[in-house]
């Protein structure tokens, strides 16, 4: 099923966000299911326990970078620059980028003072911890709301976020609560499905390799 950025069939992004799971499975990249489950469910939890001063840890930060790298394109170098971060420095400028929002440009600002922490990085964390508010800044989501998946800069996302802010509120208008992470998880799942069944071989390899391993 494809998903055009302008629907506005509920039933259609409800549709595409209930296959990310399914989707997640079926790229099989290596502990892409455990890191997708933490970032999705364990660390947002972890933040907001964290009262009255929100922060991540580095540890979790790298974890984060892994489950970016990993949903995305692989750069082993951004992991190494954030996994040896100062631990107080991933503490400080988390703290101040959770209390910045809801003006997004200073959280994004705030958390790119990090080695390695670009707007899209950024972007996931800020996502984690408030996803009725910022989207992640995948180039599936980029593409789609923008036509543009190659520009990461804070200008781009801001932009970005707007857009997807703009859909989660139309989506929402019958009662049903869509965010702009909902829409941006809708816009991947979309993507790597189409991507997957143009690519019918691989599709079928990874399907072999799921049941070798059950």
């Amino acid at each position: 099923m494809e998903l055009d950025f302008e629907c506005s069939d509920l039933n259609a992004w409800k549709e595409a966000l209930s296959k990310y799971g399914d989707r997640i499975e079926s790229l099989s990249k290596p502990n892409l299911v455990s890191l997708d489950d933490f970032y999705c469910n364990q660390l947002p939890c972890l933040l907001h326990q964290r009262n009255p001063n929100p922060h991540i840890t580095t540890s979790e930060l790298s974890k984060l970078m892994q489950w970016k790298l990993t949903r995305g394109k692989w750069r082993p170098r951004l992991l190494d620059f954030v996994s040896s971060l100062d631990e107080s420095l991933v503490k400080s400028a988390s703290e101040k980028a959770f209390g910045s929002l809801p003006d997004i440009s200073k959280a994004v600002s705030e958390l790119t003072v990090l080695k390695g922490v670009g707007p899209a990085t950024a972007s996931a964390l800020l996502a984690a911890f408030a996803p009725h508010l910022t989207p992640f800044m995948s180039d599936e989501a980029m593409q789609a709301a923008l036509g543009n998946s190659k520009d990461y800069s804070l200008k781009q996302y801001l932009l970005f976020a707007n857009q997807l802010q703009t859909k989660a509120k139309e989506l929402s208008s019958e009662g049903d609560c869509f965010t702009p992470s909902d829409v941006e998880r809708a816009l991947w799942s979309c993507a790597v499905g189409k991507s997957l069944n143009q690519n019918p071989k691989t599709n079928r390899s990874r399907s072999s390799k799921r049941k070798r391993k059950n």
